[in-house]
This record gives C-alpha cells, sequence and structure tokens, in this order.
C-alpha cells in the first residue's frame, strides 16, 4: 500500500495533466485518474507492481476515457483527441514528450480568470500536489467543509473551459497567478502541510522545472526570473534539511558543504537576470535567499541586511508571514526585542510557526520558561509530525531558568 500511494504521488500530476489535454475536462480527467488508482490498487495487490506504473495508469485511465466517452452525444468527436494517445508501447515516451505543456496547460487553465485566487489554489494543491481535502484545510486555515467547496466548484466552473495554451495576451495577464501556482507547488514540497515527511522532493524539482520552461517562456520577466532563482536558492539546501534517521535541521544547523553549489551558481545567475530586468516580491526574496547561500557559516550570514530587504518587502507585498520572517531576522541581527512586538501585533491563529517564532525570541531574551510554552503550542498546531518532533526538541533545548 505504501508503494502504491509513493508511486501515485509521483505519477497523478502528469496522469491528470496529461488527460486533461485529451478529454478537455479536468474534473473529468481527475475521476478517470482515481478510477486507473483503484484498478491499480487491486490488480497490483495481486499481480505486483509493473515496471513502468505511469503508463500502466495511463493505459487504464485511457480505457476509462473511451468507456466513459462512449456514453457522451460527442463521443464520435472527442475520441478522435483520446485516440491521439500513442500505442501502449510509446506512453512512457510521449507523456515525457508533453510532460512540461500538459502541467503547464494545467496551470494556466487553474489561473483561468473565471477563478478566484484561493480556488485556484485549493485546485492545484489537490491536483498536482495530491493534497487531501483535511490537508488543503488545513493548509488555508479554513473548516473541510469549506475546502471542500472551493474545490468542486472550481472543477464547474472550469467545465467546457478548452485545456491549451493562453493566448499572448492571456498569458499576460495570467502570468502572475500561474507564478503564484507554481511557488505553490514547490512550497508545499520544501515544508509538507501535513504526514510524516518533512519535505516532499519530487514536487520541489517539478516546480523547479515549470519554473525553467516559463522562464523561457517569458523571457523579459523579471519574476519569472526571481521566481526561479528563490526556488534553485532554496533547493539547494534539500539534502541538508534532513539528517540520515530524517529527521529536520534546522537552517543554522544545516552541514552547508551539503548544499548544491550547482544550483546555487544557477540560482545566482537567474538572480543576476532577475535584478537586471527589474525585479519585485520574488526577487526580492531571492536576495534573501542568496545572503544565506553566500555564507560560508551561519555567523557569516548578513542579519542586518536580510532584515533590510524584508523590511522592503513588507512595503512591496506586505502580509503577516512576511513581518513574522522580518521580526526572526531581527532577532538575529541583535534586535529580538523589537521582533518579539512586531510578532504580537500579528494575527495568525493556528499558523505553527508563529509561536515557534515567538519562542525564538523569547528565548534570546532570557526568557526561557515561555519560549519552551510557545514550542509546545506550536507542536500542538502543526499537522506535521517531523516538524512536531522538530519544535520538542527545541524546547527541551532551551534552559528553562534563563
Amino acid at each position: 500500500m505504501d508503494k502504491v500511494e509513493a508511486i501515485w504521488r509521483i505519477e497523478s500530476a502528469r496522469l491528470i495533466a496529461g488527460l486533461a489535454r485529451f478529454v478537455r475536462d479536468v474534473a473529468l480527467a481527475e475521476d478517470l485518474a482515481q478510477d486507473a488508482l483503484v484498478a491499480a490498487l487491486e490488480q497490483w495487490h495481486r499481480d505486483g507492481v509493473p515496471d513502468a506504473p505511469g503508463p500502466w495508469l495511463m493505459a487504464v485511465a485511457k480505457r476509462k476515457a473511451i468507456d466513459a466517452l462512449r456514453r457522451r452525444d460527442a463521443y464520435a468527436s472527442k475520441l478522435i483527441l483520446i485516440q491521439e494517445v500513442p500505442e501502449a508501447e510509446d506512453w512512457d515516451d510521449a507523456i515525457d514528450d508533453h510532460l512540461g505543456d500538459d502541467l503547464l496547460r494545467l496551470i494556466f487553465t487553474a489561473a483561468h480568470p473565471t477563478l478566484t485566487t484561493d480556488a485556484q489554489k485549493a485546485l492545484i494543491l489537490r491536483m498536482l500536489c495530491g493534497l487531501s481535502t483535511p490537508e488543503i484545510a488545513r493548509a488555508f486555515l479554513i473548516p473541510e467543509a469549506t475546502a471542500a467547496q472551493r474545490i468542486v466548484r472550481a472543477k464547474k466552473t472550469l467545465t467546457g473551459v478548452r485545456f491549451e495554451m493562453p493566448t499572448k495576451d492571456e498569458t499576460t495577464a495570467r502570468q502572475s497567478q500561474v507564478l503564484q501556482i507554481v511557488y505553490l507547488i514547490f512550497n508545499e514540497g520544501y515544508a509538507a502541510t501535513g504526514g510524516d515527511d518533512w519535505a516532499r522532493p519530487a514536487l520541489c524539482h517539478e516546480a523547479m522545472r515549470l519554473g525553467r520552461l516559463l522562464a523561457s517562456l517569458l523571457p523579459d520577466d523579471a519574476e519569472a526570473h526571481g521566481l526561479l532563482a528563490l526556488m534553485e536558492l532554496q533547493a539547494s539546501r534539500l539534502a541538508a534539511r534532513v539528517d540520515a534517521a530524517g529527521e529536520p535541521v534546522p537552517l543554522l544547523e544545516q552541514d552547508r558543504r551539503r548544499w548544491d553549489r550547482a544550483l546555487i551558481r544557477h540560482g545566482l545567475d537567474a538572480l543576476a537576470r532577475a535584478e537586471a530586468l527589474g525585479g519585485g516580491p520574488y526577487t526580492l526574496q531571492a536576495m534573501i535567499a542568496a545572503c544565506h547561500a553566500r555564507a560560508i557559516n551561519p555567523a557569516a550570514t548578513d542579519w542586518p541586511r536580510i532584515a533590510a530587504l524584508y523590511e522592503v518587502l513588507a512595503h512591496v507585498q506586505p502580509g503577516p508571514v512576511v513581518r513574522l520572517n522580518q521580526a526572526v531576522a531581527l532577532g538575529f541581527a541583535g534586535d529580538p526585542g523589537r521582533g518579539l512586538r512586531i510578532v504580537d501585533e500579528l494575527d495568525l491563529p493556528d499558523y505553527p510557526h508563529h509561536p515557534a517564532v515567538r519562542a525564538e525570541l523569547l528565548d534570546r531574551l532570557g526568557r526561557g520558561d515561555e519560549a519552551r510554552a510557545e514550542l509546545g503550542r506550536a507542536a500542538a498546531m502543526s499537522r506535521n509530525a517531523a516538524e512536531q518532533r522538530l519544535f520538542r526538541r527545541r524546547a527541551d533545548r532551551i534552559n528553562p531558568a534563563k
């Protein structure tokens, strides 16, 4: 069962995107993909997992798509689209050949102007990140029923919408939403919303691949390059973010020899391109990530510059999480009192990093008992098992007598 779940996590986005291109219906594509998963659970339990599970799932989904379309009045015309899928022996190569276009089509479709931003994000978290409705609800800090309604309404809204790359004008109109969606995918990989894993690197790599496609599609867009720089610089730390047992390792405790220097070089090159084109919020965040990437050890980190960059970002893209990160930087820059005042002004209910940051600042101010209590709150709020353990370990290291 665990193996099937792991395969589904990897293959579901490609499967849904490929099916959506053929059946021109996002909701139907997801239903067909789920039907293929049910078939896999039944047959693989009996016969074992095939050597090429992706093509196997696509083959089953294709047959189910044909059966479904036979029941529609438009069967004859739509069958032509279905028959464009290559024969079974060519499916693996075909999926790889069309993967980028299919996923980008799905993202551009999800960025359709008839959908609200929240609906776009919920749909992508469900279809491309594979999150369950409860996990999406926790990500948005909303009731499960509300999350379910957003997903259902988004699918209904997209019924009949053509599954294709938009025109040049439509691309310009949607590119901001598309960049947000790609970064959403990356963030779900970098810090998983729920489950046992601290990170899901496959999602990070998928987001970076999409980011590179977008940077080539939008060569003169500063933020496309800024987002790519941000993702590559952050992803350079992936191998060092967990220890041999898979437990989380905080940024300042990471073995920087394990950071991916090639990704850092690529990220810095993309950042230079973004800065030359003008930049924006993603570029500012990439500049912050570059401060960490350029520091040979934690002590060499330019925290005053990071705090100043967050100050600029808070004006360009106001939001409580930006201010929370600014408070962290102020603490490391030698002004934990100001950082704590910022944190105490923020309204972030049920967000575990709010009490975790407050704990960091309290500890720096010598208020160890309060810091331990805040980390206990953070662990109770988190829905990620690895993150919960991290918060508890941090609490155990704080001297309550400080």
